[in-house]
């Protein structure tokens, strides 16, 4: 039977969020509810491509078309998450998915296409290796088990903060985590998304989203959002005050996520992207998790060379210096304008 593609419909989301569930290589990041989000956080152009067979979905691509002034045009499968790209049947239906992805990219005047791959497989496609790692592994349901998982010198850290009087709550609001959030990616020199994008993904996938947060005598100090996907706990964006740095908060933190996720089933435990030898990446790696390297596969348009939209790049070291030294209602402010280019 022949392949169709199209865009998806909004009555297209629960049949386009079941294929992606049981799909291979299926993820939080391929869910139907992030189109929404890319066009009223950041006001960005989607193209969520269905693919059909006699009436059936056989395959879907998530893609996001980002053009900005300072940071290029681009389709990527997907800006600001970890994974994308298409997730198909059989390779004829991936084939038919990457022609639509290049169709577009002539259509839009894009300079490349962008698949946030774990393994690159096509064939004259540009790839990107050992920039960005993601860390998971198995997690108990008892804690005794999980702490005994972490290396010894982590594990007395985390030990000492179980007794240090910090405490624990769940979120289903953005505000605590916002401020603590906000605060520890300016200190990074790394613009804020805006408060409008942490409330819609609370809403958006409200049964699968929380955040922790990490009290100081009632003072918030450290919190992280966190998704929940099949089997695993996603904390995605964290971050904490200047004192979680002295208290341990930021320890506790992950603690808490893994202790509870354990407790309500979940049995493995995704810490996240990070870049190759960054501070997370050395933190996650104290905790016991290896890194698994992201392959990101590119199509560039003649004479385009390999995006550089990351801290990395020597362009923007200075431009990184000086925000973290901005006041942080400006760098809050500012932030939501430059970030919706760089995801």
């Amino acid at each position: 039977m022949p392949i169709t593609i199209r865009p998806i419909t909004p009555a297209d989301g629960p049949s386009w969020d079941r294929f992606v569930l049981s799909a291979e290589g299926g993820t939080f990041f391929h869910l139907a509810g992030w189109k929404r989000i890319f066009v009223e956080a950041f006001g960005l152009a989607p193209h969520f491509l269905l693919a059909e067979q006699n009436g059936a979905i056989v395959g879907v691509l998530p893609l996001v078309h980002q053009k900005s002034i300072l940071f290029g045009n681009a389709l990527i499968s997907a800006p600001f998450l970890v994974e994308g790209g298409p997730l198909a049947n059989n390779a004829d239906v991936r084939r038919a998915l990457d022609e639509a992805a290049l169709d577009l990219m002539r259509r839009t005047g894009a300079k490349y296409v962008e698949f946030r791959s774990r393994v690159a497989s096509r064939e004259g496609w540009e790839c990107r290796k050992g920039l960005y790692a993601t860390f998971n592994r198995p997690i108990s349901p008892l804690d005794e088990e999980n702490l005994l998982a972490i290396p010894r010198k982590q594990r007395a850290v985390v030990r000492k903060t179980l007794s240090s009087g910090l405490t624990s709550t769940v979120d289903n609001r953005e505000d605590r985590f916002f401020r603590v959030y906000a605060e520890s990616v300016r200190n990074l020199g790394t613009p804020v998304f805006s408060r409008r994008y942490f409330a819609l993904l609370l809403e958006t996938f409200s049964e699968s989203c929380d955040i922790i947060v990490i009290l100081e005598n009632g003072k918030p100090v450290s919190a992280v959002l966190n998704f929940y996907f099949k089997d695993t706990v996603l904390p995605y964006y964290g971050g904490g005050i200047a004192d979680a740095r002295r208290n341990g908060a930021n320890d506790f933190l992950y603690w808490e996520v893994m202790r509870r996720a354990a407790a309500r089933g979940y049995r493995h435990f995704d810490f996240g992207r990070s870049k190759s030898e960054t501070g997370a990446f050395k933190f996650k790696k104290n905790w016991g998790f290896e890194p698994e390297w992201l392959e990101y596969e590119y199509f560039l348009t003649s004479g385009q060379s390999l995006p550089e939209k990351n801290p990395n790049n020597p362009r923007y070291r200075l431009a990184i210096q000086a925000w973290k030294h901005l006041p942080l209602s400006l760098a809050n402010f500012l932030g939501p304008f430059l970030i919706s280019g760089l995801g």
